[in-house]
């Protein structure tokens, strides 16, 4: 190698790391936490679609095919945990 080389490497990120005035190249983005209504709408149209898996599973699947209604059932069967999870997701729920 050359002397002249090494203050000319190339070194990946360094260029993006941060700008010519010292901020960072992005701003870093802050997570904002869902409202408790948005939380309340996710809560039920999750419920919602569990609970017509189940009914359509039970009334109208099994005639063509039990294994459909079968993993239609358990589908909805893992959709309430989620469910709660984004429900109770956020700050404490203020009245």
């Amino acid at each position: 190698m050359r002397s002249g080389d090494e203050g000319s490497r190339f070194e990946p990120g360094s260029d993006e790391q941060s700008r010519p005035d010292g901020r960072p190249a992005r701003e870093p983005r802050t997570a904002h936490p869902l409202s408790l209504r948005t939380r309340g709408r996710a809560y039920g149209v999750l419920m919602g679609v569990c609970l017509l898996l189940i009914v359509l599973a039970w009334t109208l699947i099994w005639r063509y095919s039990t294994i459909a209604a079968v993993v239609m059932s358990a589908v909805a069967l893992v959709i309430p945990p989620f469910a709660v999870i984004i429900a109770n997701a956020g700050p404490a729920n203020r009245q």
